[in-house]
């Protein structure tokens, strides 16, 4: 096991605190479940809509917690040689090479080119060895296929990664660690088991109104409200690919950019295309509008 760490935060009011003055607004569910991560060490599996913040709630807390971020994006056939480690063969063939025929046996020889000056540690290695404070961020976990999720479990349960060569790996200290989840996939339970547990949904459109004001310098109450409202309405819709968060935020850009005050059916039919990105979805979208 690694060494416990001393924890980050003192209270779960402290970390929305914090978070709200670093532009992230986080209510008082996802600031418990932090503080409970920070407590008991687990690993914090995150799961919702795509572009709900979720990634920016690990990247956040990083910097709240003057951390290292490390990031495993996952995706279909990552394999441990992109998520824990490999071996340097380029180098340890120059190294056998080199001492030509002044080793006397294998186990020597191997003694030799198995060792860290020959190790390359990907993300999950790098996290684990890290004597500075770690945030590690597992990112859409439900892309890895079943094989490469069993990666996961020894890191997330014991914090070490076992190498036949040289043995078990325990790291320095405890990183605090985040799992995110378009819920493309289901999860294994043994996976489940082993984190803290938390979903992140669209925001209200009073929430998502306060994150346009603080996102977007410049722009009125008034009209935030206005964008909250329409996106709000969108995602009822049943649309394909529902506006996320950025899209608000992109779209808000934008009706700045163009110098608009106040939102009309016509003007929000116009600028579709940014907040929509599917031609089914701005078509489904217009209907309403017109009606």
């Amino acid at each position: 096991m690694t060494d416990e760490r001393d924890p980050w935060f003192g209270s779960a009011e402290e970390i929305g605190t914090r978070l709200s003055g670093a532009g992230y607004l986080a209510d008082e569910h996802v600031c418990s479940v932090l503080w409970l991560a920070d407590r008991l060490a687990r690993p914090v599996l995150i799961e919702g809509p795509a572009g709900t913040g979720k990634t920016e709630l690990a990247t956040s807390t990083a910097a709240l917690a003057a951390a290292r971020l490390i990031r495993l994006q996952c995706y279909e056939g990552l394999d441990e040689s992109k998520a824990l480690y490999e071996w340097n063969y380029s180098k340890q063939v120059l190294r056998i090479q080199a001492e030509g025929g002044s080793c006397e046996g294998w186990a020597e020889l191997e003694s030799g080119i198995f060792g860290d000056d020959f190790l390359l540690p990907r993300p999950l290695l790098t996290a684990i060895r890290s004597a500075e404070p770690v945030v590690l961020l597992i990112d859409e976990v439900d892309r890895l296929d079943v094989e490469a999720e069993a990666l996961l479990l020894e890191v997330l349960s014991d914090y070490q990664i076992s190498i036949p060569e040289i043995g078990t790996v325990r790291g320095a200290r405890t990183p605090m660690v985040f799992l995110t989840s378009n819920r493309s996939r289901d999860l294994s339970e043994a996976l489940r088991r082993r984190c803290l547990y938390l979903h992140i949904d669209y925001p209200p459109a009073e929430r998502e109104r306060e994150i346009v004001r603080r996102r977007v310098p410049g722009i009125s109450e008034h009209l935030a409200g206005q964008i909250a409202a329409v996106v709000a309405s969108l995602r009822k819709l049943g649309l394909r690919e529902p506006p996320s968060v950025s899209r608000t935020l992109e779209w808000a850009r934008t009706l700045l950019a163009l110098g608009a005050e106040d939102l009309d059916a016509g003007l929000v039919s116009e600028s579709l295309r940014v907040v929509l990105t599917r031609q089914a979805d701005i078509d489904l979208a217009r209907d309403h509008l017109n009606s």
